[in-house]
């Protein structure tokens, strides 16, 4: 008996062999291939996304065998991801991609494979796998096309659980709005008609293939006869009653490969835009929300520094005596001890600016050339002066902002405003520059984060999302204070549609990321 073969039950397993690289070896994107590629036929991709425990693995490994011709009385199971007793663990624990190869199929098959979302593992891992995703989809050598994407279910569920809006929530809000028709739902475990997945599927308003009479595009599977592979039936009622859970989940995968055949192939141009529109709402908003705050204590201290140079020439005293206390905003490096990551606690900070230009969500990247706030050319897109990256250094640590008491006199006033003052301006003048230049920056980097979120909502499939949601309470407060109605309203009816659509999730989610 090979390394690859293991006799279990009523079944012989085999574990296929395979080549295996690193796409991307920083984020341990790996590759498996099986079997010998021919040029000459066709090729299709499949994205696997759903959650921990619904048989994702197990379906995967379905696929395998049917490319392979295997059939019942075979009493043969092949699998590419070995599969283990425990379940309720997410079987995958990074994106994987399958590269399969079957001489019996007609063409060959690229699977992505992805852990399972809400696993044990915490729900920020969750956006370590769309973070993951995103440059899986950028890379030279990852994947560029997708023809279906696969929601996995469970004919278990009963009724819609918070986690199962969530997961729900962040599957639709890794893609673009060209995806919608090339997503199905496979519903695992299912040897009778799946009422009550399919009813949580439509009350969830899973945007997905639709048939004519409006109802999901599915496929249901029943594979426990592969599931029970350890046991030994020899009883004849168990024997006819796996043979149909055979022929009804071959019967369903045939139509499945049928779906995949005609269906258009997408380009992911789009996609990789909505998750780096998405990544890039989140990094800057964390960075602005310490940039507005700075502003506002500068503001402060420039009022502080009006209303004294007014008493102060009110009172006619001599400028020797001219002095006042303010709160002096600095910045200060410290150690991150809470992060979105669960299992990283990193940003990518700019030394010269003093800023964090990548927390949170740089987690994977060593080189900072790769980071995905870095341009082509290597400038910085987020930190003020669009420093080079060799500027900008990653560790456990990130820039926050503190305050001190300073006193402050009319010479240090004199000495900041010098040039000015030499242009025969007054001090006082000076200062309501100031102040007037303070608030224009303030505003355009509320009006940067706004634009973000417009960008989502033309481009998105699920634009109405909980990470949008979780950031809109914050802007709608700062663009109230730019007085441009116009805009506040159109945040408030976005709000409106994300809690609507989110249902609560808000509540499930904020605790994990406080």
């Amino acid at each position: 008996m090979s390394d690859s073969e293991k006799k279990t039950g009523h079944l012989t397993k085999y574990i296929l062999k395979y080549n295996s690289n690193n796409l991307i070896q920083e984020m341990c994107v790996e590759r498996r291939i099986t079997g010998e590629k021919e040029k000459s036929k066709p090729h299709k991709t499949i994205l696997m996304v759903g959650a921990t425990g619904t048989g994702k693995s197990t379906l995967i490994n379905a696929i395998v065998n049917y490319m392979l011709g295997v059939e019942f009385n075979d009493r043969i199971w092949c699998e590419i991801i070995e599969t283990k007793e425990n379940q309720t663990d997410s079987q995958t624990k990074t994106v994987t991609v399958y590269d399969m190869h079957a001489e019996e199929h007609p063409f060959s098959l690229t699977v992505i494979d992805t852990p399972g979302y809400g696993s044990t593992e915490g729900i920020k891992e969750d956006f370590k796998t769309a973070e993951t995703l995103n440059e899986l989809f950028k890379s030279n050598d990852g994947v560029h096309e997708i023809d279906v994407v696969c929601l996995v279910v469970s004919s278990a569920n009963v009724r819609l659980t918070q986690e199962q809006l969530y997961i729900f929530d962040a599957i639709l809000s890794l893609f673009g709005k060209d995806m919608e028709k090339n997503i199905t739902v496979l519903i695992t475990r299912s040897p009778n008609r799946p009422i009550n997945a399919i009813k949580a599927i439509k009350e969830s308003n899973v945007k997905c293939a639709k048939r004519a009479d409006g109802e999901p595009v599915y496929f249901r599977f029943d594979y426990s006869y592969c599931e029970a592979m350890n046991e030994n039936f020899e009883d004849e009622e168990y024997e006819e009653e796996y043979e149909k859970s055979w022929n009804l989940s071959q019967k369903n995968m045939k139509s499945f490969f049928a779906f995949l055949e005609k269906v258009t192939t997408t380009d992911l141009t789009l996609t990789v835009s909505v998750l780096g529109n998405r990544k890039q709402l989140i990094s800057c908003i964390n960075k602005f929300k310490m940039q507005i705050e700075e502003k506002e204590k500068q503001k402060n201290i420039l009022k502080l520094a009006k209303t004294a140079l007014e008493q102060h020439e009110k009172e006619k005293k001599d400028n020797n005596d001219f002095e006042y206390e303010v709160d002096e905003p600095y910045k200060e490096k410290v150690l991150i001890e809470s992060s979105w990551w669960h299992l990283n606690k990193e940003a990518t900070c700019c030394s010269v600016c003093e800023e964090n230009c990548h927390y949170p969500g740089c987690w994977w990247v060593r080189d900072l050339r790769w980071c995905s706030v870095m341009s082509d050319d290597g400038k910085c897109t987020l930190c003020t002066r669009r420093c080079n990256y060799t500027e900008h250094v990653k560790e456990g640590k990130m820039y926050i902002l503190k305050t001190r008491k300073v006193k402050k006199t009319y010479e240090d006033l004199k000495k900041k405003y010098e040039k000015e003052l030499g242009e025969k301006m007054s001090l006082k003048n000076c200062l309501e520059k100031d102040i007037e230049n303070n608030e224009k920056e303030k505003a355009r980097l509320v009006e940067q984060s706004y634009q973000c979120v417009l960008i989502l909502e033309k481009d998105a499939l699920k634009s109405e999302t909980v990470s949008t949601l979780l950031h809109l309470d914050f802007l709608i407060e700062k663009m109230k204070e730019t007085n441009n109605k116009e805009r506040v309203d159109k945040l408030e009816d976005i709000k409106k549609k994300c809690e609507d659509a989110c249902k609560g999730l808000l509540d499930y989610v904020r605790p994990h990321f406080e």
